[in-house]
């Protein structure tokens, strides 16, 4: 490129434009720069030789950290339709030098958030919305589509004179703008300029006018512009620095869909992926590929539908003056033709091609910490690949291979590497399985990055995190979910030092919804070490001295003085203890009868709020150590006219409510719905006001069927039913039970329970 005296070649772009990056690609074809300046952190200069390995798979994104604290980073994506992509492998196969120019990440990543405003109530301004509003648009995407992506040189490259006026005609149009709004509100970018101007003069000593720049369209006024270099070295002296390290990661199409990064944001990153690389018919091969997507789910789409969608999008392009269908278009044409006018399935194409999931790839020799390194060897010897959608994964860990899956899931979530996430089993509930949802997002190459301080490999890092996690928590129950994690992640080295703590702190602990709170998580724990076969004694002694306090210091704590919340929360302990108990009572059958003696107790005592009798009394029931018309008898006093409507609307709601099974209890116990109706009969009329809430509460968890039978029952009135005659029973029931028939299904339970 011989020298211009208008200076070097600025190419002015649209981060993530398929038009720009086509253009770009023509004009540095027609031009042939002796070298390309691309806007980016000079610190990935010596990353830029990998984007021409063969393992480097766009998209992807240079990450920038602070050593010292990974977790302050900053991500530079680029897809195929980057401009600055096209320009970096033009440059390498030209054989010609590349690099960036934009103020370092030293500088950026050192910089307080929000250091880019010029004022607090500063209005930034959106360039490409005051040209579309400018040429009488009120979508700043279409105006795009309609002035670069459709027409001449943004949509098919142009000859070199077309191509390079174009970006020409953009340049000026961005100079307007930089004089009606001059930064626009985005203070920083006057430093980034400084700096920018400053590498420029650098490659004009080196290759005189001879280079180009790729750079935001935003720019190209500003590093026109004449400036003295004392200027620029004023705007960028005592700009705070920290040290940073720099590598390639896998981005997606998802996340580009989000601001960050040059300003993207964009909003159909599969859309535009699609302009890149369809050379010809775009609208035709965009519509078969929506096509496809819909037969895979089962649709009925026709070629016929294809040709119709076609003719309607471009249709409707000519009625409102368009070059070419855009994605308005065929969108709308996909409603109308492939989905009927409705909205659903093209809410699927929006997610599936409109946005995407497609996940880049980056080369083995990208510089990464450590326990990436170990994190990708686990991944590939369990087969398990980083996916950017969403992925169902089912465990059975009595085979090897998923029990490894597991341990690793489990040790990436106590580092804070959030790649899956424990789902509900659709299928068995056994504790041998487990169900995880998997979704890998760029942002956790970070978390990998911050979780190194803690070791080398995933195994040592979550160790030394527990450990750190346990001497530093302030709370038992802290400790005591520590431990559960522990036992699921197999860290069998970090159970001594999380023991100690637990056992400190618990000796410690007086308050007794702490314990309460923290007893069912040691219980699920001595659970999961049975099936993994870890040995969880010590965790046991703890968790049975803990139960013992609890059982002696429970009855005084649920006094008549709690309020209503702390009434609901202490009776949300009993019901996590009373689990506890089912499970520790294994090894300590005593410890059940205990628990039942502190039942009876909480259910006797008028002292203690109605919410956490009545679910006393219930729990006794459920598990037949409360005989029927001993469950009547505390239920008549609790609803007799002594009581306050208030405090027996709470005995119905701890008996009765929510998901326990209570509405089933009274359709098939007359008798206490009968008490129930009764005591609602004769409650007062300003106070039924009061109780309706809670009583709704109460009665709307109920099944639609159950409160379709409560109603029915209560229609006829309580006892007059035909299960009140002698020897005859509800539709569908038997007069009483048939011993044979139970027994024929005992075995057919314990099947389904076991599985």
């Amino acid at each position: 490129m011989s020298p211009s005296p208008r200076g070097p070649l600025l190419l002015g772009v649209r981060h993530h434009g398929p038009g720009s990056a086509r253009a770009v690609r023509a004009a540095l074809d027609a031009a042939r720069p002796e070298a390309v300046l691309i806007e980016g952190p000079p610190e990935g200069d010596a990353l830029l030789a990998l984007a021409a390995d063969p393992g480097m798979r766009p998209p992807v994104a240079l990450l920038a950290h602070a050593a010292d604290d990974p977790g302050r980073a900053a991500f530079w994506p680029l897809a195929d339709f980057s401009p600055e992509w096209v320009a970096i492998r033009w440059a390498q196969q030209a054989g010609v030098p590349v690099r960036f120019m934009d103020l370092p990440a030293a500088h950026s990543l050192a910089a307080e958030p929000g250091a880019d405003h010029a004022e607090p109530d500063a209005v930034r301004v959106d360039p490409l919305a005051v040209l579309a509003e400018t040429a009488g648009y009120d979508d700043p995407e279409r105006w795009w589509e309609d002035v670069v992506e459709h027409r001449g040189a943004g949509a098919a490259g142009g000859a070199g004179e077309e191509v390079l006026g174009a970006f020409e005609a953009l340049g000026e149009a961005m100079g307007a703008l930089r004089e009606a709004y001059g930064d626009g509100g985005h203070h920083r970018d006057l430093v980034r300029e400084a700096y920018m101007r400053q590498r420029m003069r650098a490659a004009r000593r080196e290759f005189g006018d001879g280079y180009a720049v790729v750079c935001g369209a935003w720019h190209v006024p500003a590093l026109r512009a004449k400036t003295t270099v004392a200027a620029d070295k004023a705007l960028l002296s005592g700009l705070p620095k920290v040290k940073v390290e720099t590598t390639w990661v896998p981005w997606t199409h998802r996340r580009l869909a989000r601001a960050g990064g040059y300003g993207a944001g964009i909003t159909s990153p599969g859309w535009y992926a699609h302009l890149f690389e369809a050379r010809d018919r775009p609208v035709e091969r965009w519509l078969t590929k929506v096509a496809g997507l819909l037969r895979a789910e089962d649709r009925q789409v026709s070629p016929a539908h294809v040709i119709e969608a076609v003719r309607l999008a471009e249709t409707l392009a000519a009625m409102r003056g368009r070059p070419l269908p855009g994605l308005t278009e065929t969108l709308e044409a996909v409603r109308a033709v492939m989905c009927d006018g409705s909205d659903i399935p093209l809410a699927l194409i929006e997610d599936r091609l409109v946005v995407g999931d497609v996940l880049g790839e980056v080369p083995e020799a990208a510089p990464v910490v450590p326990l990436q390194r170990d994190l990708t060897r686990q991944q590939r010897s369990l087969r398990l690949k980083a996916e950017a959608q969403d992925r169902e994964l089912e465990l059975d860990l009595r085979k090897d291979t998923d029990a490894a899956k597991s341990l690793l899931l489990h040790r990436l979530r106590l580092l804070g590497i959030g790649w899956g996430t424990p789902a509900a089993s659709r299928g068995s509930t056994g504790t041998f399985r487990e169900t995880w949802r998997l979704r890998w997002e760029p942002e956790l190459s970070v978390r990998v990055a911050e979780a190194g301080i803690w070791g080398t490999t995933v195994l040592a890092a979550a160790t030394a995190k527990a450990e750190a996690d346990a001497a530093g928590a302030g709370e038992l129950g802290e400790v005591t979910a520590l431990a559960e994690q522990c036992l699921l992640a197999g860290l069998s080295e970090a159970l001594p030092a999380v023991l100690r703590a637990l056992a400190d702190r618990a000796a410690l602990d007086t308050d007794v919804a702490r314990l309460a709170k923290a007893l069912p998580a040691l219980a699920r724990s001595l659970r999961y070490g049975d099936v993994r076969g870890t040995d969880a004694t010590a965790l046991g002694t703890v968790a049975a001295g803990l139960a013992e306090r609890i059982c002696v210091a429970l009855p005084p704590a649920c006094t008549a003085g709690l309020d209503a919340d702390a009434a609901a929360e202490l009776r949300g302990h009993v019901d996590g203890v009373h689990g506890a108990v089912a499970l520790l009572a294994d090894t300590d059958e005593g410890l059940r009868e205990r628990w039942s003696a502190v039942l009876r107790t909480l259910a006797g005592r008028d002292t203690v709020p109605g919410v956490i009798r009545g679910r006393a009394a219930r729990l006794l029931l459920d598990d037949g150590r409360l005989p029927a018309e001993e469950t009547a008898r505390l239920m008549g006093l609790a609803l007799s006219p002594a009581a306050s409507p208030a405090d027996a609307a709470g005995w119905i709601e701890g008996f009765a409510g929510g998901s326990s099974g209570g509405g089933t209890l009274l359709v098939h116990d007359e008798r206490l719905l009968g008490l129930i109706d009764a005591w609602l009969v004769g409650v007062p009329e300003r106070a039924f006001t009061d109780v309706l809430p809670l009583l709704r509460r109460t009665f709307g968890a109920y099944e639609p069927g159950v409160r379709r039978s409560l109603g029915e029952l209560v229609r006829r009135g309580p006892g007059r039913s035909a299960a009140a005659v002698p020897g005859s029973a509800p539709e569908g029931f038997g007069p009483e039970l048939d011993p044979v028939r139970a027994d024929a299904v005992v075995g057919l339970v314990r099947m389904l329970l076991a599985g």
